[in-house]
């Protein structure tokens, strides 16, 4: 793994934030270059197939992204520099998703030179997974061609995710009537979003899922007013939706505009819950393999691929967007073997 510790670590060292991700492009495509693997990319994704390819076989496709956000306000280090204290690897994108990239890369090439494997394997680096962008994973995919199965590296203690939440993300506004605060003019736009508000904060929807919980509204961002002796006539703000398997992100506007006087416009459809069965082989054999499974809130590329995916990757969740992220090199080698562990003669 020393080598894939030491991409990791030049990764750190390039700036690749959504959008920008040209540093880490160059670092990750003369990695592969280095291989003697055949590069495809577009914009800034890049993916390789393996050697002995065979159509007609299930195509497995292992991906994580390249893009971090910004450095959170706390960090006491250069999140830029990949410094090794005690077996610990710090930088910004060390955890999400440097250290399950790169480790789904180690597996690739494990895998990349077996003549009689019985599936393709397809890794894949995409872009602009911390903005849901529509220039990463999702724009490669028509390229890609069908798939059996996604593994999507994100960091979870390399347990697996076989469930995601979707997120819909409302801008929301109350409309009132502008008077002066001293008399009895006026309608407090405020007033009738606080009202809507609360009706967010109470609605339960019907069905909870066993994997995934419920649908949770969250109200995130308020904004109204210009000054204090004016009752405003307008008040805007933002909720975000996180559905289970159970509501498309469009059944679930729907009862919301119905639920709400508010004006009510969705950003996007597109991210919408994801899974795959319990009794999918690879969960089979997670399982068998002594892994726990569990329902994701978080969502990640999962959200974007039309095919069974399960989400797992060394790392821990809890460290993603916080100061001084770190990875155990630990973790990178254990990843390694599970991730082994769970192709080894897999059948689709």
């Amino acid at each position: 793994m020393e080598k894939y510790i030491n991409l990791l670590k030049s990764l750190i060292a390039a700036p690749s934030f959504s959008r920008n991700e040209q540093d880490a492009v160059r670092v990750i495509r003369q990695f592969l270059t280095d291989s003697n693997v055949k590069i495809h990319s577009k914009v800034n994704n890049t993916w390789i197939k393996n050697l002995h390819w065979k159509d007609g076989l299930p195509v497995i496709l292992l991906n994580s992204h390249i893009d971090t956000v910004k450095p959170a306000s706390g960090y006491t280090r250069d999140p830029f520099s990949p410094d090794v204290e005690n077996g610990i690897l710090y930088g910004l994108g060390s955890n999400d998703a440097g250290a399950p990239l790169v480790t789904l890369l180690a597996v690739f090439m494990h895998f990349n030179a077996m003549e009689n494997l019985p599936f393709n394997l397809i890794f894949a680096a995409s872009a602009e997974e911390e903005i849901s962008g529509t220039e990463g994973l999702a724009s490669i995919l028509s390229e890609l061609g069908p798939l059996d199965l996604a593994i999507v590296g994100e960091p979870t203690k390399m347990q697996m995710a076989i469930a995601e939440k979707g997120l819909m993300v409302l801008d929301c506004l109350s409309h009132g009537k502008s008077g002066h605060a001293a008399r009895e003019e006026g309608d407090n736009a405020i007033y009738k979003a606080i009202a809507d508000i609360e009706k967010i904060r109470n609605y339960q929807f019907e069905q909870t899922s066993e994997i995934l919980g419920a649908v949770k509204m969250s109200v995130t961002l308020i904004n109204a007013g210009a000054q204090h002796n004016v009752v405003p006539d307008l008040c805007s703000f933002v909720v975000d939706v996180r559905t289970n398997e159970f509501y498309s992100n469009q059944q679930a506007f729907e009862i919301i505009d119905q639920l709400i006087e508010s004006e009510a416009k969705p950003r996007s459809f597109r991210l919408n819950s994801s899974g795959i069965p319990v009794d999918h082989p690879i969960v089979i054999r997670g399982i068998s393999m002594g892994l726990n499974y569990y329902g994701s809130p978080t969502t990640s590329d999962q959200a974007v691929i039309p095919y069974p995916s399960i989400k797992i990757g060394p790392g821990d969740s809890a460290r993603s967007h916080t100061a001084n992220e770190y990875i155990l090199i630990s973790e990178l080698e254990e990843g390694f073997r599970i991730y082994v562990d769970l192709l080894s003669n897999l059948q689709l």
